[in-house]
């Protein structure tokens, strides 16, 4: 039932009034473009979802509502993997990210998406700038990232216009500090265009609704993964539960059962104090040289990628590519490949005139 173009969504989140009809949030985000919100309804909105999640009904309507008012792109040509986490949860090093170079390197076709920190110090974003890597600007770049390097790191363009309108209407708060929400659901939010999504969450309460947000959505498969860590990776210290839509079952990865050392201390998989050696903490550990438990949950995440795009037969040889790959140097490789092109890319600086 359509609601006119009055702020229908603020009273339906703060009264529960669940579930939320898909026209309320298109109401919502039509009124959010044309500029026809309340004074401080935009904030008020953000505040409450991050309050209290609503209902999975709720939040699969809103995904259709902005689903249907941005472009989706056509499914990939080669299978395609994506590794994208929820955030939250004990902090650890950039494991996803790490794991997207790894598994690119060992022949996986890899889209990286991410953001910049939210819970942690240096998000998947903040690590690419620090390592010199340029995020895509459209599918088509996509493609040829994917065509030439294997792998692509896709930038905002992947995402509904509609949360950047909304960021800018919170400010000067911004989402970091209140879009806890969109964090949780980001890895749906996302157009990207793969086969499959390996999706970690760190808090088991979502997990229902996240299945219900696979199940709901043609455009791939998904892997939902989730730990008594509370960590959104797979993770070589402890058995992982995995939910795989294209098998429609739910299991138990136990690493020891795959030759991985399940007792290793937790404060191997942790990041570094100073911001400033995140770069050569990283590049090391995509190397081969670290804890055991990082290097260990960086192949066992590489070699999930590798299994679901298709270019590794079983988690033993997934493991051994990871392995090989790393000892070789080939992801370090393959993000100096990257780093030069996009240095390449780049418009040269406007030279002054005049002066000294």
């Amino acid at each position: 039932m359509a609601t006119g173009r009055q702020p229908q969504l603020l009273a339906d989140l703060v009264s529960h009034k669940y579930p939320i009809a898909e026209e309320v949030w298109g109401n919502f985000w039509d009124r959010l473009g044309d500029r026809e919100l309340e004074q401080g309804e935009a904030l008020a909105v953000v505040c409450s979802l991050t309050t209290q999640t609503p209902d999975g009904e709720s939040v699969a309507a809103m995904l259709r509502s902005l689903q249907e008012r941005n472009p989706r792109p056509d499914p990939p040509s080669q299978p395609t993997v994506n590794i994208v986490g929820t955030g939250g949860g004990p902090s650890t090093f950039n494991l996803s990210t790490a794991s997207a170079f790894v598994g690119a390197s060992m022949g996986a076709r890899v889209i990286k998406t991410g953001s910049r920190a939210y819970a942690s110090k240096t998000g998947s974003v903040d690590l690419l700038d620090r390592l010199g890597i340029k995020l895509t600007t459209s599918y088509e770049q996509t493609e040829q990232m994917l065509e030439t390097f294997g792998m692509a790191c896709a930038g905002p363009f992947v995402y509904p216009k509609e949360l950047r309108l909304l960021a800018r209407n919170i400010l000067p708060f911004g989402m970091k500090q209140m879009g806890r929400f969109f964090n949780l659901v980001g890895p749906f939010l996302g157009a990207v265009p793969v086969t499959k999504q390996i999706t970690g969450t760190s808090d088991h309460a979502v997990v229902p609704m996240f299945k219900d947000l696979a199940a709901g959505d043609p455009t791939r498969e998904y892997w939902i993964t989730w730990n008594d860590m509370g960590v959104d990776e797979l993770l070589s210290t402890v058995p992982s539960q995995v939910h795989d839509t294209e098998r429609g079952e739910d299991y138990t990865l136990s690493p020891a059962e795959i030759g991985l050392s399940e007792d290793r201390p937790f404060d191997e998989l942790k990041p570094v104090e100073d911001i400033d050696s995140t770069v050569p903490h990283f590049m090391a550990l995509i190397g081969g040289v670290g804890p055991t438990a990082a290097i260990e949950s960086i192949k066992l995440n590489a070699a999930a990628l590798a299994v679901n795009a298709g270019v590794a037969k079983d988690w033993a040889d997934g493991l051994r590519m990871a392995g090989d790959a790393m000892a070789a140097g080939e992801p370090a490789r393959l993000i100096e490949s990257l780093r030069a092109h996009g240095a390449q890319a780049a418009p040269a600086p406007a030279k002054a005139s005049g002066g000294a």
